[in-house]
């Protein structure tokens, strides 16, 4: 058996035409999606890329193994303590390390354990490829070491392949040569005009229109594409073509390597295929502009595809799932054991939804973001309901409630206008959080230590250089908005 894992930085599944979307940005992948599973609801429950990467990996959500944020206690994952024998439980138990145990000989290609300092990512793999650029890479440099890999390798059975792809994440980063490939065709949802682009221009907070570099205008040499700011209309819907573009790109460099297997023999029943991300992307919601920084529907919900042999073809898999369940899934499917009778998955299997549809789902998801912001979500019914303990420097209320079927950007807040439906998801948060915190090793939930660490990362030290930027701006209006939300500093 061959197994390729593509893992795709900062991919919003409604940027993908198998999930619906009305550019040809995936056509490789949509493909792939036909002859397998795809999930249409499935999250990523701790946002952004460490944590969620953790939680995939562990099995666990970030409320127990300790990784909710980018930086601080909350970025490491928790030490085992004095049950910890020669090797870590999660070690031994997490996803690659499933594979190494079904006896296949396993290669990553990715600098993510270096970016972050997660070097427990590495665990169960035989081989690790870093290009040394820390995420900054794009997929030109990442793809000629994969089909050089395949042309050594490839034709031997028992292998486990993850490719990891940053080219969707910002800053937006095709290839100077490499033309974009919708400038010339409208938005799907074309839902940001004049006006709402006026709002996004007053708006407080990083990465808004005034400053894409998160705190600043800034602009890169070696990314010479990614704007600093936007100041027009059609400025704002350029960043919508790069984010595209760069989706369109990660797409084309799958397809070389998909290209290769068909070309060797390669691309047959017994090869699986697995497509997932890490998590979405803010493109233009609460204003927010190319980044991840929330806990609400285009940040954490992101694609999941499964080609499997033996498996469904062609089918739609309805209800929530989230990354913790891809652990238990895979150990299911190979049949491989648990390496200690301590360690438990808080995800569950969903083997039997790809092998014959059955209903593994969850009733609800709880989405937990804690790197920009803290913010812990319930997305339940056609509804996501946001309780934010540190808006990360934006002005957001407490209680946020949106129906993303019907207002999928987040627009029109209903937290007044329903109350039943907020108490709905306020209760489904707290008994979430009463039955990890019965289960977990620790009497702290992790988001708290965040807050007593200083807040979020990504906004620690920021608050007193921010509102002198910005003093004598349109934007002026909100230095005491955020004085009486925040205090004078940190």
């Amino acid at each position: 058996m061959r197994v390729l894992l593509f893992d795709i930085d900062t991919l919003r599944a409604d940027h993908m035409g198998c999930y619906g979307y009305g550019r040809n940005t995936t056509p490789v992948m949509d493909e792939i999606a036909k002859e397998g599973v795809r999930f249409d609801d499935y999250y990523c429950p701790n946002a952004p890329c460490l944590p969620s990467r953790a939680s995939m990996i562990s099995g666990q959500y970030g409320i127990h193994n300790g990784i909710v944020g980018h930086g601080g206690t909350a970025a490491d994952m928790r030490l085992q303590g004095i049950t910890r024998s020669f090797t870590d439980d999660m070690s031994e138990n997490g996803l690659f390390m499933q594979f190494r145990r079904a006896g296949m000989h396993t290669v990553s290609f990715s600098s993510f354990a270096e970016r972050h300092s997660a070097w427990w990512f590495n665990s169960g793999f035989n081989e690790c490829y870093n290009v040394g650029r820390r995420g900054s890479e794009s997929a030109e440099m990442v793809t000629p070491h994969v089909l050089d890999w395949l042309e050594r390798n490839g034709k031997k059975d028992n292998w486990m392949m993850h490719v990891h792809y940053w080219d969707p994440h910002t800053p937006y980063r095709t290839p100077a040569d490499y033309p974009s490939q919708f400038a010339d065709t409208p938005l799907p949802d074309d839902w940001i005009d004049e006006k709402t682009f006026e709002e996004h221009l007053l708006h407080i907070g990083p990465h808004c229109a005034n400053e894409i570099n998160m705190w600043n205008d800034d602009t890169f040499p070696q990314w010479p594409k990614h704007p600093g700011k936007l100041t027009t209309l059609e400025e704002a819907k350029h960043l919508l073509d790069l984010y595209d573009d760069g989706v369109k790109y990660t797409d084309d460099n799958i397809g070389q390597i998909i290209d290769w297997l068909k070309e060797n023999g390669l691309y047959d029943d017994d090869l699986a295929i697995i497509i997932t991300a890490d998590h979405g992307e803010d493109l233009g919601e609460f204003g927010i502009y190319g980044e991840h920084g929330t806990a609400d529907e285009p940040v954490c919900r992101i694609p999941m595809i499964v080609r499997w042999p033996g498996m469904q073809k062609g089918a739609v898999v309805k209800g929530f799932y989230d990354n913790t369940d891809l652990t238990p899934t895979v150990q299911e499917l190979l049949g491989t054991p648990m390496f200690s009778d301590r360690y438990h998955y808080d995800g569950s299997s969903f083997a039997k939804a790809l092998k014959d549809g059955t209903d593994c789902s969850k009733p609800y998801a709880i989405l937990t973001q804690c790197a920009h912001v803290c913010q812990r979500s319930a997305r339940f019914d056609d509804y996501v309901y946001i309780r934010t303990v540190h808006g990360g420097y934006h002005l957001f209320p407490e209680e946020m409630l949106f129906n993303v079927k019907e207002d999928p950007h987040e627009q029109h807040n209903l937290a007044e206008e329903r109350p039943d439906l907020c108490a709905k998801g306020a209760k489904m948060i707290l008994d979430w959080n009463d039955k990890m915190m019965k289960t977990s090793h620790y009497d702290v939930d992790p988001m708290w230590t965040v807050m007593r660490e200083g807040g979020p990362e990504h906004c620690r030290g920021q608050l007193k250089s921010y509102m002198e930027r910005l003093k004598g701006t349109p934007r002026e209006y909100g230095i005491e908005l955020l004085k009486e939300k925040y205090g004078d500093c940190e």
